[in-house]
């Protein structure tokens, strides 16, 4: 088992239960593939370095969380399909 950080930004446009449910569906998919989530940080609305899609701004999320080697790319493949994920980036915490 490893340490990884997600990081994501979901659609600004979202209501704040909308919101709530994509983060938990995220912690769920996690613990399903045998993971445990560590920390979660729910920073808000800021402001983004560049327009995306014509938004200014994104939701972001901090996820740390313990897995196997498989959790990561299972996460990224869902948020790849998912419209309301701006961006998102997977980092292996330190050895």
């Amino acid at each position: 088992m490893r340490k990884y950080e997600t990081m994501f930004i979901l659609n600004p446009a979202l209501e704040g239960e909308q919101t709530t449910e994509l983060v938990q569906k995220y912690q769920t998919l996690i613990s399903n593939q045998g993971g445990q989530i560590d920390e979660l940080q729910e920073i808000g609305k800021r402001r983004l370095a560049y327009e995306i899609e014509g938004d200014r701004e994104g939701y972001y999320v901090l996820m740390q969380y313990t897995a196997g080697t498989e959790v990561p790319k299972e996460l990224e493949r869902v948020m790849r399909i998912d419209d309301n994920v701006v961006r998102y980036l997977t980092v292996r915490v330190g050895e």
